[in-house]
C-alpha cells in the first residue's frame, strides 16, 4: 500500500491530525483495479489528441478533441462525475470509492485511486490540484503534473473541523482556503498560511458552495446572500441584490477581476430555473446581475479565451457576455430548446471550455458539438450510442 509522503503543516487540532494521517495511510494510497485496465505502454502509444470526456449511464466516452471521434468507450457502473486533473493527460473520475485517475490521452481508466468517502469538488490553481471529500472533510493537494506514475509522492492532507459538502483551493503562496460547515449547515470559510496557522475566518456565508479565482488571485466563494472574497489574508463580504441571493456555481478567469456566477432568488423552489446571472467585480467588491434570454443550469457556465462569460441557455444557444459591459453580446445557436430535469443527476446539456473551443453536449440527440468561439459556429459534431451526461477534458 503506498502512502502520501507527509502531512502538510496545515494545522488541525491534534486529534484531527492523527485522523488525517490514518486516512492518508489506509485510504488515499489504496489502488483498485479498473474494469478496463490495460498496458500503460500501449496506452501511451495510442495517444488521444486533446481529449474530451463525457459520462453516460454505465460508462465514459473519451473523444478526440479535434474530430470528436470516440477514441475509447470505458464501462463503469454507477453515477460518476468527472473533472480535469490539471494537466494535458488526465481526468479525475469521482466514483463510489473516491477520485480515480483516467488517462484520457491513453484512453484508459487507471487503477490509481485517491480513496475518498463521497468525493466532491476538484479545484485546479497555480499548478496544484485540490480534492475535497464530503464524507470526511478531508482535503488532499498535490502537484497537477504529478499523476504520470500513480499516486503523487508528495500528497498533502488537511482534515476539516467537520465533514460537509465543501471545497478548498491552494494559492501560490501556499495558503489554503477551505470551507466551514457540518452535515447540517455550511457557514463560511477559513484560510491557513503555508505553515498551517489560521490567518482569517468568516462565518457569515450561509449555504457556502463553490469557488472561483479571479485576477490577482482573489478567491470568490458562493453564499445564499452573496459571496465571500478572500485576498491578502482577509475575507470580505459582497451582498447579493435580494434577501435570498444564492450563488453556488462560478466561473473565473485569471485575466479578469470579474467572476461569473449563477443567481437564484427563490429559497422555496423545488427547482428554480433562473434567468439572470451574477457578475462579481472583485476589484470593486461589487455584484451586478444580467438578464438572459433563457434559463440555464449548474453545468452551463464557462469562460472564453478573452475572459468573456459564457452561459449555455435552455433556448439552445450559447450566450456570450461582455463582463465589463455586463451585457449579452452574442448568442450562438447550437441545439433545440430543452428543459432542466428535476433530478440533478439526470442528463442535461453541459458546457466545457478549453482555449477558443466550447464543447457542448446534447443528451436529447446523443450529440457532442465543438464550437469555435471566435467564429461563433459549430465546427464538429458527433452522435454517440448513449446519451452524454457530464462533460469535461484535459486542460493544458
Amino acid at each position: 500500500m503506498s502512502m502520501a509522503k507527509h502531512l502538510r503543516n496545515w494545522a488541525a487540532p491534534p486529534v484531527l491530525v492523527s485522523a488525517g494521517l490514518l486516512l492518508t495511510a489506509c485510504g488515499a494510497g489504496q489502488d483498485t483495479a479498473a474494469e478496463d485496465g490495460g498496458d500503460p505502454v500501449a496506452a501511451e502509444a495510442a495517444a488521444v489528441t486533446d481529449p474530451v470526456v463525457t459520462t453516460y449511464d454505465g460508462g465514459l466516452y473519451v473523444l478526440d478533441g479535434d474530430t470528436l471521434e470516440v477514441a475509447a468507450d470505458i464501462k463503469l457502473e454507477g453515477f460518476n462525475r468527472i473533472n480535469p486533473a490539471g494537466d494535458d493527460r488526465h481526468v479525475l473520475v469521482s466514483t463510489s470509492e473516491g477520485f480515480q485517475v483516467l488517462d484520457a490521452a491513453g484512453g484508459e481508466l487507471t487503477d490509481t485511486l485517491f480513496a475518498a468517502e463521497a468525493p466532491g469538488h476538484v479545484v485546479r490553481h497555480g499548478g496544484r490540484t485540490v480534492l475535497f471529500a464530503d464524507g470526511t472533510g478531508e482535503v488532499t493537494a498535490f502537484d497537477s503534473d504529478a499523476l504520470g506514475d500513480g499516486l503523487p509522492e508528495d500528497t498533502e492532507v488537511y482534515l476539516s473541523e467537520e465533514a460537509h459538502h465543501g471545497v478548498a483551493i491552494e494559492l501560490t503562496s501556499g495558503e489554503l482556503v477551505t470551507t466551514l460547515g457540518d452535515e447540517e449547515e455550511r457557514v463560511g470559510a477559513l484560510a491557513l498560511d503555508a505553515d498551517g496557522e489560521e490567518i482569517a475566518r468568516n462565518e457569515e456565508c450561509p449555504g457556502v458552495h463553490g469557488e472561483a479565482t479571479a485576477e490577482d488571485e482573489v478567491v470568490v466563494i458562493g453564499c445564499e446572500d452573496g459571496v465571500l472574497l478572500y485576498q491578502d489574508g482577509e475575507f470580505s463580504k459582497v451582498d447579493g441584490l435580494d434577501d435570498y441571493s444564492r450563488i453556488g456555481n462560478q466561473a473565473g478567469s485569471e485575466e479578469s477581476p470579474i467572476v461569473l456566477g449563477d443567481y437564484k432568488t427563490d429559497p422555496d423552489a423545488e427547482l428554480e430555473r433562473p434567468e439572470r446571472i451574477a457578475l462579481i467585480d472583485t476589484a470593486e467588491a461589487e455584484l451586478t446581475v444580467v438578464d438572459l434570454p433563457s434559463s440555464y443550469t449548474f453545468r452551463s457556465l464557462g469562460r472564453g479565451p478573452d475572459s468573456e462569460a459564457l452561459v449555455l441557455g435552455t433556448d439552445g444557444a450559447l450566450h456570450v457576455i461582455d463582463p465589463e459591459a455586463g451585457e449579452v453580446v452574442d448568442s450562438i445557436e447550437i441545439m433545440d430548446s430543452w428543459e432542466e430535469p428535476l433530478e440533478w443527476q439526470d442528463a442535461r446539456p453541459a458546457l466545457f471550455v478549453r482555449g477558443g473551443t466550447a464543447y457542448v453536449s446534447d443528451p436529447a440527440t446523443r450529440q457532442v458539438h465543438a464550437v469555435d468561439l471566435a467564429a461563433g459556429e459549430v465546427t464538429a459534431s458527433t452522435t454517440l450510442d448513449e446519451a452524454p451526461n457530464e462533460l469535461s477534458g484535459v486542460t493544458s
